[in-house]
């Protein structure tokens, strides 16, 4: 609970930082440009604020690795979602509106898992698992996000350290191996999910595990 506080914040601030020239430039998610990610980010506030004021008494089905639906197939950018979010984004035009909306709506739902009891049963998407591993999930969902964010942008800080080792062990059990010794938690992130390919001595460095990549998570 208090690294989803940690890591999310840390994200926000990285946004709220962010000079207006920096929005136009691409982000790490593929076809999306910086704002278009951060307009993706106030959605994901959204849900994970409609997602604690869903409560559940039905059987937990899910934790928050089996949370992740994962497949091989990287994001061309061109689904109907991934389109509208595009859309939405440029639609605010100023990008301090965008970076007011993501701090108004990200606040709130930043409240609402600091308010919520980890225990507690939630359902979305046709899932039952606790408050606690929700929040959990959103560890992993915000360190990939803030990697994606400073990908081509220098002017500000990264993901904190600790969410990038709770991701990596996140990612490593959805994957059921471990990466590399030698891999940064940064590295296992961004070769591990297909956001940068991976070296010659990095394929090597995986083996087995190199044939199994990306893991495209959703």
């Amino acid at each position: 609970m208090d690294l989803f506080s940690r890591t999310w914040a840390a994200l926000r601030a990285a946004v709220a930082s962010l000079p207006p020239a920096e929005f136009s430039r691409p982000s790490g998610c593929r076809g999306w440009l910086v704002r278009d990610l951060v307009c993706h980010l106030v959605i994901d506030a959204q849900d994970v604020l409609i997602t604690l004021a869903t409560p559940a008494s039905s059987a937990l089905t899910h934790d928050a690795i089996t949370y992740w639906a994962v497949s091989s197939a990287l994001p061309s950018g061109e689904d109907p979602l991934s389109a509208l979010i595009v859309r939405l984004a440029a639609a605010y035009e100023d990008p301090e509106l965008l970076k007011f909306h993501l701090d108004d709506v990200g606040a709130a739902a930043g409240r609402a898992a600091d308010l919520v009891d980890p225990g507690e049963r939630v359902s979305t998407q046709e899932m039952v698992l606790t408050a606690g591993d929700y929040l959990s999930a959103y560890v992993l969902e915000w360190t990939l996000h803030h990697l994606d964010l400073v990908a081509h942008v220098s002017s500000v800080a990264g993901p904190p350290a600790e969410g990038l080792a709770r991701a990596r062990v996140m990612l490593e059990k959805i994957a059921g191996a471990e990466f590399p010794a030698s891999f940064s938690d940064a590295d296992v992130l961004l070769v591990g999910t297909g956001r940068r390919a991976a070296t010659e001595a990095e394929t090597a460095a995986l083996g087995d595990l190199a044939a199994r990549l990306p893991l495209v998570l959703g």
